[in-house]
Parts: C-alpha cells; sequence; structure tokens
C-alpha cells in the first residue's frame, strides 16, 4: 500500500497494518462497545476467522488514506458525539503513527448495545 525508498532499502505499510491502528484507536474511544462487520459476507468470515481488525475499512489512493469504521455504541450515549470523538481520535493515531496524511475518517453507526443493569 504505502512504499517508501531510501538508500538502505524501502519501507512497506499494509492496509492490514493500518486497519489495526485504527481498530485500537476506535476500540479505546469513549462510548464505543465494539466494531461490526459491514456486511453479512464479512459478518460470516469473522466468525469463521477470527480477524481482530474486523469493523475496519482501509483504502489508499497513492496520496491519502481513507478509513470506513462500523462501530457499536452504548446507549444512553449521545451518538452523534461519540462518533465524532471516535473519528478524531482515529485521524489523530493515525496521523501521528504513520506520518501520511488521512483524508477522511468515516463512522458508520452499526448499532447500539444496552449495557447490563444489575
Amino acid at each position: 500500500m504505502s512504499e517508501e525508498n531510501t538508500p538502505l532499502g524501502s519501507i512497506h505499510i499494509s492496509p492490514r497494518a493500518i486497519a489495526m491502528i485504527a481498530y485500537q484507536a476506535a476500540r479505546q474511544s469513549y462510548g464505543v462497545v465494539g466494531l461490526a462487520p459491514k456486511n453479512l459476507v464479512d459478518g460470516l468470515a469473522q466468525a469463521i476467522v477470527k480477524d481482530p481488525s474486523h469493523g475496519v475499512e482501509v483504502s489508499y489512493d497513492g496520496q491519502h488514506i481513507t478509513i470506513d469504521l462500523y462501530v457499536i455504541i452504548e446507549y444512553g450515549t449521545r451518538i452523534k458525539s461519540v462518533a465524532s470523538s471516535v473519528r478524531n481520535t482515529v485521524h489523530y493515531n493515525v496521523e501521528k503513527t504513520l506520518g501520511m496524511p488521512v483524508k477522511e475518517v468515516n463512522v458508520h453507526v452499526r448499532g447500539l448495545r444496552f449495557s447490563d443493569l444489575d
């Protein structure tokens, strides 16, 4: 995906590595209880093969990174505030870690989860 050539060699960063950074940042955001598959096929694949970066889709156009997150949010929290916080946290962490510009982070709320009230 991303490639940098230096006199000492080259550096390649895969979309999966970027997805892992985004996944960890999203999971640490307040109000996020999990990430969800983007569709039924991804959900079935996740049931068979446990992918730690499920719910994250990364695309790269040669200059900018675009990240789509499919999140599940805690019921009772402000959805707009949580989604905005997730977007900002993921954007910051990916740019800080990679040193590459992130064009956009799209947050798709796939569901709400109720906490155990006991």
